[in-house]
């Protein structure tokens, strides 16, 4: 794109949007060391410690809220905007933080947890909808990638936190970026596509003159892309007022035969893969077992600061995959990563297994943490971060609403029942056996990819769609 305008107001926006999901992820963190002063004698809760079946309900009910604001917040996003939909999230991203320092007994903490969930369905479910609908070709994939790269950057603040405050007075201090959220994001214009879409023509040039920082210029200055994309948002108005007797059909409608269409459906179906492979690989259930992992490879390290390296492991590898988004393309970056995910976890299940069978693995004790870490950078950098990306650019504008709420329900189901499984996996198959299936699911991934998979970057709706 030329200069005539300027990126840096999209990423102001997506900067600014992201703050929630800074705030979402350091819930994500929160248990990891809130849960040793919960669990043990000293536990402030008037039931006592936690015990292990409460510390799995506390951990999961998370994913079960997240399935609730999913649902929620997809909805309202097309009722009342990408917007306000974001901006209603503020509410249960903050009573969820109140109620944890008041807790008195595990339903307390529950019930936290879901309300906080919510919120982070929300924000998976709209925030890569609204970067994607106001950002330039030019610089989607990279503020596409801030949505998992902040909610990181969450998890390691509540890892730093939790080591040296008591788990109320971390709630206390991440409680304060929801109001940082909405007084920086108060101000944000609606997305260009959401406005065309309820035929506010007007307001959707200003948003897109807002968005690519031209909105002084008159329209003969502007470049020939963006008179483009001008003409399509008042065609979006056009095609609608035309349709005439069919505006209760297609105003608010999303029906099966949307999803009918071939190219459409093959657009939800490759979703529906990404989305399913992010859990399936089980990079983000054996973040649960990082202290294990630590403990039999014999590192002396305190849980809490295995955590905040994990946190910082995790955090460097959405960075890199930030920088490398636009130069490798996405499909690149997701392939790398499904590899890297499964040679990682086949290291520590070689590992497990010869410790299992008797043999002398003392002096190799450095292979599970190194492939764990492995794991765990190669997972940031593709798999667990750009498959929301790569789906709020494949999904055509009519059922992209929809669709992503259906898959990140998909998401939140699978997330909850391999969190609740793992125990019975490594009960029946041992820790080895686990992780060697979890290694198949990657490299079954990787399959997917470079087969069905197409490259998002630098290309419209319109292109992507007829490819597949």
């Amino acid at each position: 794109m030329s200069n005539t305008g300027g990126n840096k107001y999209q990423y102001l926006a997506a900067l600014s949007v992201n703050i929630i999901t800074i705030s979402y992820g350091a819930f994500c963190g929160w248990p990891s060391s809130s849960f040793l002063e919960l669990t043990s004698d000293a536990s402030p809760l008037d039931t006592g410690p936690l015990t292990k079946q409460d510390q799995g309900w506390v951990a999961a009910y998370i994913c079960l809220g997240g399935l609730f604001g999913t649902i929620l917040f997809a909805w309202l996003a097309d009722k009342v905007g990408r917007k306000r939909s974001i901006l209603w999230m503020a509410v249960p991203n903050l009573v969820g933080w109140i109620i944890i320092p008041y807790a008195r007994n595990p339903t307390h903490l529950i019930i936290a947890r879901f309300i906080g969930g919510a919120a982070g369905g929300g924000c998976f479910a709209v925030i890569p909808i609204y970067i994607a609908e106001l950002a330039s070709e030019s610089v989607r994939g990279v503020l596409g990638t801030f949505l998992v790269l902040t909610c990181n950057v969450g998890v390691l603040l509540a890892f730093v936190l939790g080591y040296f405050f008591d788990y109320a007075t971390v709630s206390w201090i991440v409680s304060t970026l929801t109001f940082l959220f909405v007084g920086c994001f108060w101000f944000m214009p609606e997305t260009p596509q959401y406005l065309a879409k309820v035929k506010k023509v007007k307001e959707a040039e200003y948003s897109l003159r807002y968005y690519r920082n031209i909105r002084a210029n008159p329209a003969k200055e502007l470049s020939e892309d963006l008179q483009q994309e001008l003409q399509k948002l008042k065609g979006t108005e056009k095609t609608d007022v035309d349709a005439g007797d069919d505006e209760d059909e297609e105003a608010d409608g999303v029906t099966w035969a949307d999803f009918a269409e071939t190219k459409t459906r093959k657009a939800f179906l490759i979703g529906l893969g990404l989305i399913s492979f992010n859990q399936l690989c089980g990079c983000f259930a054996m973040l649960n077992y990082t202290a294990v992992i630590f403990e039999e490879a014999g590192a002396s390290l305190p849980s809490t600061v295995a955590a905040i390296i994990v946190g910082a492991i995790q955090l460097m590898g959405t960075y890199v995959s930030t920088l490398l988004v636009e130069r490798l393309g996405r499909k690149v970056l997701l392939l790398v990563s499904a590899v890297g995910i499964g040679l990682g976890q086949s290291a520590m299940g070689v590992h497990s297994y010869l410790q299992m069978m008797g043999y002398h693995v003392e002096s190799f004790s450095w292979v599970p943490i190194a492939g764990f870490s492995f794991m765990l950078f190669v997972a940031a950098c593709g798999l667990l971060s750009l498959p929301f990306l790569v789906i709020s650019e494949i999904l055509p504008p009519k059922i992209r609403g929809t669709a992503n709420m259906i898959l990140m329900s998909v998401l939140w189901l699978i997330s909850t029942c391999v969190i609740k499984m793992m125990p019975i996996f490594t009960a029946s198959l041992g820790m080895h056996g686990t992780v060697f299936m979890f290694a198949s699911l990657s490299f079954s991934a990787a399959l997917f990819i470079a087969i069905f998979v197409p490259e998002t970057k630098g290309k419209t709706v319109e292109a992507l769609l007829a490819s597949l």
